[in-house]
């Protein structure tokens, strides 16, 4: 029987930054609409979802003849606005792809798949070689520790491992895509947030709090999304960038 996988994009309207986010227009089309359609440029998932509780951005993705499924309002986060879609459905494991990297890479996307299918007990996820300074201090973006064979030991909004201004040269940025079988999800949204989570503000310590193990593939590309509207202009010339390479 063909494995079932599935690439879902939460989708929520009111961001504490920036209400309304998915569905401001970029380069003319809304932010969502722009996330969806790299998405489909990787050609290898069973289904494509929107997962969100907004009426509007539902209507968005009908419009512009996309799949979306409706979640409950009071859900405490994106991962578990998936396990709502995956529960109520026959997939074997999804893709979690953020709504607001217009300019994330089906490349990355297609390489993520492929390692999924071969990593059956570990969560996978992404990295990106960044080496700004600035970025590094940055607790805006978040840094991942990794072993020897690229598995994540510790994720940290603090600049980890240490470096002087001196010392520096690189990092290991993470970025947030993630893969997961469907067994693997279960069992994270039953464990209660752990302290290094609450503390970090990152969800997924609590998978390494309770000994899953997230494997990291690299990215040529760094994570650019959506914070704040000042980032729309930046998106949108580097949108133009692109198509010239095109």
């Amino acid at each position: 029987m063909d494995i079932q996988i599935a690439a879902i994009i939460p989708a929520r309207y009111d961001s504490t930054r920036f209400k309304g986010k998915p569905l401001v227009k970029i380069a003319g089309k809304p932010m969502i609409e722009q996330v969806y359609r790299q998405v489909e440029k990787c050609k290898k998932f069973t289904d494509i979802i929107v997962a969100t509780d907004d009426k509007r951005i539902a209507q968005t993705v009908y419009k512009f003849g996309g799949q979306y499924q409706m979640t409950s309002g009071n859900i405490r986060s994106g991962t578990d606005r998936i396990w709502e879609v995956l529960k109520n459905s026959n997939y074997d494991a999804v893709i979690n792809i953020q709504g607001d990297e217009p300019l994330i890479s089906e490349k990355l996307i297609s390489k993520l798949y492929d390692t999924l299918l071969n990593e059956k007990e570990r969560v996978v996820s992404a990295f990106y070689v960044n080496k700004s300074f600035e970025d590094f201090g940055s607790r805006d973006i978040v840094k991942v520790v990794l072993d020897n064979h690229f598995q994540a030991l510790y994720f940290s909004r603090s600049p980890v491992p240490h470096q002087t201004v001196d010392q520096f040269q690189e990092f290991n940025q993470h970025i947030g895509i993630y893969g997961y079988w469907r067994d693997i999800l279960e069992r994270f949204v039953n464990f209660p947030p752990s302290k290094p989570e609450k503390l970090e503000r990152l969800e997924q310590l609590r998978f390494l709090s309770n000994d899953i193990m997230i494997k990291l593939v690299e990215s040529d590309c760094p994570s650019i999304g959506v914070d704040v509207p000042e980032d729309i202009e930046r998106i949108e010339n580097l949108m133009g960038i692109e198509n010239e390479k095109d």
